[in-house]
Formats: C-alpha cells, structure tokens, sequence
C-alpha cells in the first residue's frame, strides 16, 4: 500500500459525482441514476448512456465518450486534483453495520506475485474491455476492494496499527459523508501526510491482501501497466483495504427453471436421499454451513440439512467425507452442486448450463418467492452465506471460489477518489 494525490470531486457536487460501481448496474439503470445529473461518474465509467442505443458499450467510440466525460469534470472543476500525496480513511455503514479501511495505492507488481491474492477467474473479454476503458480514460476511475487478516498470531501488529491510525483519521472532519439511494453511508477522511510512514510499514508486516471485489479491474490494472511499459503511475492501481472481519457476504441463491423431468414428489424423494428434508412454514435463510432452504411452486419451502449417512465405504459419514475435501469442494455452493444440482437436477456445469441464474446481495428470499411464483422458476434454493475466511483459505491455497459464491456489500462508492495515470 501505497499514499497517492487522488482526484477528487468538489465538495458541493460530490454527492451528484458519487455513483454505483460500472459493473453492479446496467445500461437503463446507469441513465436512469444519471439523469438530470451531468457531473455523475456514471457518465465516465458507463459512457454508453450518452451514445446511440445501437453503440457497442465495448467500443472505440464509447471509451472516447469516457476520455471527453472525464475530461469535461476536470476541466469544469467538478474534478479536480489535490496534490498531496496521502492515504484516506472511507467508511461505509449499511444497515447500522461499519467497516472502515484505507485508500490507497497497490502495486502492479504485488497482483503479479500473488501478494495480492484471487479467488475468481476472469474473463479476457471483460479484461479487454476494462483495459481499453482505462487506457483511454489514462486514469483508474473506480478502485478494488481487498481485505487482511487482523488476527495477531498471524499478522503481527500490523492490523493494530492500520487501526490506531484510522482511529485517529475518523476522529477529525471528513471530506464527505453521503448516503446513497440504497442507504449506504459514506465517509471519507484525509489521513495525515505524517501517518504515511507508519502505514506504509504496517502493510507491509501483512504478509497478504485479499481481492474481495474487483477483479475484472485488478487484472486490467496489471495489463495496462504492461501495455504502458511497466513504468510510471500505471504500476499502481486504488485500493481499499478492510479488515476481513468488518466485511459483509451475502449469498448468492441458485433458481432453476425446471425439475429435470421429476414431478415435486419425486424431486423431493430424490433430495430426501440424501439431505434430511423438513417443511418450513417461512422462509428459508440458512445460518449454518450444509444447510439449505428449497423453495417450490407447490409445496412452498423445505429446510435442507445434508444427512450424515455412510458413504461408499460403509464406515466413514457423508459429512466426515465433505469436511475432508479441500477448501474449495467442502463449500456449500461446491457441496450443493455435488449432491443437488448434479446428480438431481443433471447441472453439471454452472457456469454454462443455461437452466440455472443466480440471485445475489440483498434481494433475498423475496426474490426467490416471487420468481417461483411468477413460474420463472421451478425451484429455488437459498444459500448459507460464504465467509470472508473461508474466501481467504481458498486464495491461500491458489484456488477458486465455485461460480457466484460470493457478493460483498455494500459496494465501494465510484467518484469519491480516482487514480490518474498522467
């Protein structure tokens, strides 16, 4: 981690500036919250919403449209750039919920060997893109989000001393405090030129930081470093870095369209082979892992707890064997697709297989309802929340995370700092 001299908006239009991240939001929703609003970032990073409906979003002429918004809010002054170089203190508080980290710079380098650790793959389409946009813009426009371990035995007293310093931060007056349309509030504080040391050796100590969300643009940060050579601004990339333990995952629940040629009953009878199944007379939120909520049209929801019986060898307890499997198979999103959506429901690839969609962060068990009881589903199942740990034993181990195990909220706000590249 290192301080940069971030750009930042004014403060009587940083509220208008400040915007959900690129990738959490589509085309309509982007023009909707952009609406009525020039100085919104959503003019920058989703360009598309000031282009002919028929734009490639992808394009050259879309990232050109990026280049001229962004130019537009630095030359206009809604942008403008602070000059010191300096780490910032943001808090984020959702639902009464705090977690509070520090913004910085991360270098390229670091992504390179792993001290920046992963636990998804990303897709060299939507790489391309991002990297494109950044070059174009010649700035990182939204930040990634990443977290450490604060447990001493295993850092040190680096985490205690990222949280002296915060605490010293948070004590003074902030440069903003915004809340945003889902009632996220957001803070953020300068932290003092004479704090840099002290935290560039705290994070040091750490041996790992952790990409909790942001992927896609910390893999376009290391190409576009490459494309400039590898020298300059463009080997560092935003960060925010977060205790682990003040972050938030959500599960990401699977639907299905249809029951793979059973009938309810002898779904049900399929699953009962396997998970012990109970009626339940509300709404499924799993608190324990290998546990699950089943939704029907018909039969309404099902508690699902994966049942203890031997396996092949006769001896050794089917949950024995699923907690002796790796960091990755013993998931519950990994243990689901291994006794459910397999073997009963013949979805063998999640990833690809077109019968199932995923539902993430705060929608809940109401989108669920209302999916199986508009007929857009034939089953849904509600997940046991992944955590923090379980993603960093899974980074650990050079691993990845099953597909659409993992939403962190609240989300980083975009337009509150930005990394120029020039």
């Amino acid at each position: 981690m290192r301080p940069f001299r971030p750009v930042r908006p004014a403060l009587e239009v940083a509220g208008e500036v400040m915007a959900p991240p690129y990738d959490v939001v589509d085309v309509a929703q982007a023009a909707a919250l952009a609406a009525g609003k020039p100085c919104s970032l959503l003019h920058v990073t989703r360009p598309e919403i000031d282009l002919p409906a028929e734009a490639d979003p992808t394009g050259p002429a879309a990232h050109a449209q990026a280049r001229a918004a962004l130019e537009h809010l630095l030359s206009t002054g809604v942008l403008f750039h602070d000059g010191t170089l300096r780490f910032l203190a943001y808090r984020l508080v959702r639902q009464g919920r705090a977690q509070t980290g520090v913004v910085g710079c991360a270098a390229v380098a670091d992504y390179l060997t792993g001290t920046i650790a992963v636990h998804e793959r990303t897709r060299m389409d939507k790489e391309a893109d991002r990297v494109d946009h950044i070059d174009a813009v010649d700035a990182h426009d939204e930040a990634v989000l990443v977290m450490y371990r604060t447990d001493p035995s295993r850092v040190g007293t680096g985490a205690a001393a990222i949280g002296e310093v915060l605490s010293r931060a948070t004590g003074g007056d902030p440069w903003y405090d915004l809340t945003d349309g889902p009632g996220v509030r957001h803070t953020l504080w300068p932290i003092a030129e004479a704090d840099s040391p002290a935290l560039e050796a705290a994070f040091a100590g750490i041996e790992r930081l952790y990409v909790a969300d942001g992927h896609h643009r910390s893999a376009a940060a290391a190409l576009v470093a490459r494309r400039r050579g590898g020298s300059g601004a463009s080997t560092l990339f935003p960060v925010v870095a977060f205790p682990a333990e003040e972050l938030t995952v959500l599960p990401y629940h699977r639907v299905v369209t249809d029951l793979a040629g059973h009938d309810e009953r002898s779904f049900l009878a399929a699953v009962a082979a396997l998970f012990d199944v109970k009626p339940s007379p509300d709404a499924v939120q799993p608190a324990e892992r290998w546990t699950y909520g089943l939704r029907l049209p018909r039969g309404g929801w099902y508690r699902l707890r994966l049942r203890g019986e031997p396996a092949d060898d006769d001896v050794v307890d089917r949950l024995d064997v699923v907690d002796r499997l790796d960091v990755v198979d013993r998931l519950d999103a990994a243990v689901l697709q291994r006794y459910l959506l397999g073997p009963v429901l013949g979805i063998e690839d999640p990833r690809t297989d077109a019968r199932i969609t995923f539902v993430g962060g705060s929608r809940g068990t109401a989108e669920l309802d209302r999916l199986v009881d508009a007929a857009a589903a034939s089953v849904a199942v509600s997940m046991h929340a992944t955590t923090p740990e379980e993603i960093m034993a899974v980074s650990d181990a050079g691993l990845v995370m099953p597909p659409k195990s993992t939403w962190f909220e609240p989300k980083l706000a975009s337009g509150l700092f930005l990394h120029l590249l020039r």
